[in-house]
């Protein structure tokens, strides 16, 4: 039960719409979405893999978020909204990290092995954000809306556009970050 009580805590501490822990289990896509990818993760990693597959597709058909079961997310991972967001089988997504509706994370179709970003701790990926290829996004990076990032954006600064370009620095981006509590 304590991985259940960290979920609504990330709920409610990211959402401040977020009423109760009710609201949230009956109403948030997101946080269903993150169950079923759980649950389908710890059969994929049992090599149960069509089974981990169909948990993941009904997951998608319950919450409108595609999360392949062969990802890797973290703790205290927050989804906003939800409904069209595609992480793809060899993302890695590290802890604390938000992310809202429409982001893709997916591969070019040129790739073979590691074909999908790394998300680093703390990172903000905004509404329809598109992060393609085996790319990095660094710690507490912000990627602003509908910005298509092709190349590693660094640690801390804020990036958007398409391409996605730099437009503040990690010194012009200093602001309190609440870490996961990861105890």
């Amino acid at each position: 039960m304590g991985a259940f009580k960290k979920y609504i805590t990330t709920y409610k501490r990211n959402d401040p719409s977020a009423r109760s822990t009710l609201e949230i289990v009956l109403t948030y896509p997101g946080f269903w979405a993150i169950i079923y990818y759980r649950i389908a993760h710890f059969l994929h990693q049992k090599n149960l893999k069509l089974i981990a597959r169909m948990v993941s597709t009904f997951g998608r058909w319950v919450t409108g978020v595609e999360i392949h079961p062969g990802a890797v997310i973290g703790r205290c991972f927050f989804i906003d909204h939800g409904m069209g967001i595609v992480i793809g089988e060899t993302a890695i997504i590290g802890d604390d990290v938000r992310i809202f509706h429409g982001v893709t994370l997916g591969g070019r179709g040129d790739e073979t092995g590691k074909r999908h970003p790394t998300i680093e701790d703390g990172v903000l990926l905004s509404a329809h954000a598109q992060v393609i290829g085996n790319i990095t996004i660094g710690k507490n990076a912000k990627i602003g809306a509908s910005a298509v990032v092709l190349k590693d954006i660094p640690e801390g600064v804020t990036a958007v556009g398409i391409p996605a370009k730099v437009v503040k620095s990690k010194i012009e981006n200093l602001v309190k970050t609440d870490a996961c509590e990861l105890k």
